[in-house]
């Protein structure tokens, strides 16, 4: 009797010459999307003062994103956390307010976006997936501005208040548009070398569809 050999289908973890370009890219981008996010946080967290100075967790999201898109786009062990520490330098070498403090930042919040990834075993690249690992960068950027920030003043409430508006802007802002900023990217062909592209690829020909049976008649 022969043994019949079979290709594994478990996708290989190596990175890739393209899985370090793509994910360098990404971060660089998202580093100026986080510089001038800095430059409308006093004016948007002004706004959100009626709720009380714990909403202004609401715009933590916009920090929290590069580690999302860098996971779900390479999917690869460390893209997470890669993509935003990138970001965060980027944003650092520009220049604002916070300084060095950047770079810290993302490497907290791109190591609790991979720690959603780990959790999932690089197997989960779905929203499920993505609001999770936004979630989860939500809860660690919470927990360091309500600890070493100005923010640490805070009364109990407004820290929880803080923690669980982050959370909520990590899912959404990170997650949720996250993911779709992937399948929009897919969608053009621009991934089409990883398998986030050729997971969104939507055929029209019907070559996705399970194959007939052989003699039926449609």
């Amino acid at each position: 009797m022969h043994t019949v050999r079979t290709a594994s289908i478990t996708p290989s973890r190596r990175w890739r010459v393209v899985d370090i370009v793509v994910a360098a890219v990404v971060g660089v981008a998202s580093g100026v999307i986080f510089w001038a996010w800095g430059l409308a946080w006093t004016p948007l967290s002004a706004a959100l003062t009626f709720l009380g100075p714990g909403a202004a967790g609401l715009l933590s999201g916009g920090w929290l994103f590069a580690g999302v898109l860098g996971g779900l786009i390479v999917r690869k062990p460390g893209a997470a956390l890669f993509t935003e520490i990138v970001a965060g330098v980027v944003e650092m070498l520009i220049g604002n307010q916070w300084g060095f403090t950047n770079f810290v930042w993302a490497a907290v919040e791109g190591a609790a976006a991979e720690l959603a990834f780990v959790i999932l075993l690089y197997r989960v690249w779905n929203l499920g997936g993505a609001l999770f690992a936004g979630a989860l960068a939500g809860v660690s950027t919470g927990i360091l501005d309500t600890t070493f920030t100005s923010l640490a003043a805070l009364d109990a409430a407004q820290k929880w208040l803080y923690l669980a508006t982050s959370v909520l802007s990590g899912a959404v802002i990170a997650g949720l548009v996250g993911w779709l900023a992937v399948r929009g990217l897919a969608a053009t062909g621009a991934l089409s070398r990883f398998a986030a592209g050729r997971g969104a690829r939507v055929v029209d020909d019907g070559s996705d569809l399970p194959p007939q049976r052989s003699g039926t008649v449609a």
